[in-house]
C-alpha cells in the first residue's frame, strides 16, 4: 500500500520535494493532497505534479482523513505555528529544516509530537544519502581509527537575495547553510553534547549572521571546525580526521555524490528526472522520503538517524553559536554598525 502524502506549501522546495518523490515506484508513493495560503498557487502545483486535491488553507490539510503523512516546506519563521497545528490534528509530519527559529520552539514541537503519539521529523535530507550511510559504517568500523578533527564548510553568495538576508524572514548563514556542517559534525560524533561552543564571524547590515566560524571542543581533544557564508562560494567540503586515515566529502558536503577513503573514491549516483528543479541534486529528497515511508512501516514515531534528540542538540547548539558571535561582535564593534544577530531567544 503506498504511503500518501499531504504537501504544505507551493513554493520552491516543495516543487523539488515533489520531483524527488516521482522518481520512487508509484505503488509506494502518493502525493494525495496539496495546501497553500495562496489557493491559485496551490492549484498550479497541484496541475504541474499531478497532486488530485487542493486546499487553500493548511487546517483543510490538516483534517484530511486520507493522509499518511505531511511534507512541510514553509517558510522557517512559521514552522512552529503550522506543525503544531499538523501535530495537534494527530498527523504525522516531516518538516523542512531548521525545524525552528530556536531550541525552545524545537523543544515545544517534539514534546508535542510525543504528546500526541505520531511520527515526526526534522528534513535534514542530508542524512539519507548513500554517503552518510557509507560514512556511518566506515566510522563504525573504525575505518579511520580514533577521531581527531572534523572539517565541514558550506559558502554561498547570496546576500543579494532577500530571503537570505532579511532578519524577519529568518535569514542569516547558520539557520540556511551553516546547519548542514553543524549536523554533520553532531552525526559524526554520534549526537554526543560539546564541552564548548566558540564562534566568531561577522553580521549582515541587516543583522543577521554573514559569515561565522565555529568550533565545537569535546572531550578527549577532538575538534570540530565548521564555517559558513552568505558571502562567497566555497569549495563546500567535509572531511574527518581520524589517527589512521581520512574521510573526504566532496562538494557539495550536504548532498553528496561521492566519499573518499584514503584517497580511494567511491561514487553514488543520484535518481534522475527531467522535470526542473531549483536547488542542488534535489532529486536526493528522495532517500529521506523513502526512509520516513519504511518507518511508518514499522511504526516508529522518530527517525533512528534523525531523532529527535538530535533536532534539539542541533537546535541548542544553533542557539549557543548565535549567542558566542553576537557577544564576539560587541566586543569589536568595528565589525558590524549596529546590527543585532536574528535569533533574540
Amino acid at each position: 500500500m503506498a504511503t500518501t502524502w499531504g504537501i504544505c506549501s507551493a513554493g520552491k522546495i516543495s516543487n523539488d520535494f515533489m520531483v524527488a518523490l516521482q522518481t520512487l515506484p508509484a505503488e509506494d508513493h502518493q502525493a494525495v493532497a496539496v495546501a497553500a495560503k495562496d489557493l491559485k498557487r496551490a492549484k498550479e502545483f497541484a496541475r504541474t505534479h499531478n497532486i488530485p486535491k487542493v486546499y487553500g488553507s493548511y487546517e483543510d490539510l490538516a483534517k484530511d482523513p486520507n493522509i499518511d503523512i505531511i511534507y512541510v516546506g514553509v517558510l522557517h519563521t512559521v514552522h512552529r505555528e503550522v506543525v503544531m497545528m499538523f501535530l495537534q490534528n494527530k498527523k504525522n509530519v516531516m518538516c523542512e529544516k531548521p525545524l525552528a527559529m530556536n531550541s525552545s520552539e524545537v523543544k515545544e514541537m517534539t514534546a508535542a509530537a510525543k504528546k500526541y503519539n505520531v511520527f515526526f521529523m526534522e528534513a535534514m535530507w542530508s542524512r539519507f544519502f548513500p554517503v552518510y550511510d557509507q560514512i556511518r559504517t566506515l566510522l563504525s568500523q573504525k575505518a579511520i581509527g580514533d577521531i581527531k578533527v572534523v572539517r565541514a564548510e558550506f559558502g554561498s553568495n547570496q546576500y543579494h537575495v532577500p530571503r537570505a538576508v532579511g532578519k524577519e524572514l529568518g535569514g542569516g548563514g547558520l539557520l540556511d547553510i551553516g546547519c548542514y556542517c553543524l549536523q554533520f559534525a553532531l552525526m559524526v560524533f554520534s549526537g554526543e553534547k560539546p564541552e564548548s561552543v566558540t564562534a566568531k564571524g561577522f553580521l549582515y547590515e541587516t543583522g543577521v549572521d554573514e559569515t561565522v566560524t565555529i568550533i565545537l571542543q569535546y572531550p578527549g581533544k577532538r575538534q570540530a571546525i565548521l564555517t559558513c557564508t552568505i558571502m562567497v562560494g566555497m569549495p563546500n567540503q567535509a572531511a574527518i580526521c581520524g589517527s589512521t586515515g581520512m574521510i573526504q566529502v566532496p562538494s557539495c558536503m550536504w548532498c553528496p555524490t561521492s566519499v573518499i577513503l584514503n584517497g580511494k573514491e567511491t561514487k553514488y549516483p543520484l535518481p534522475q528526472s527531467t522535470k526542473a528543479m531549483h536547488f542542488t541534486n534535489s532529486t536526493g529528497l528522495s532517500y529521506e522520503a523513502e526512509h520516513v515511508r519504511q518507518c511508518l512501516l514499522k511504526g516508529l514515531k522518530e527517525s533512528p538517524l534523525m531523532t529527535l534528540a538530535d533536532s534539539e542538540l542541533l537546535a541548542t547548539i544553533m542557539e549557543e553559536t548565535v549567542s558566542a558571535l553576537f557577544t564576539w561582535n560587541q566586543k569589536n564593534p568595528l565589525n558590524t554598525q549596529n546590527a543585532l544577530p536574528h535569533s533574540d531567544s
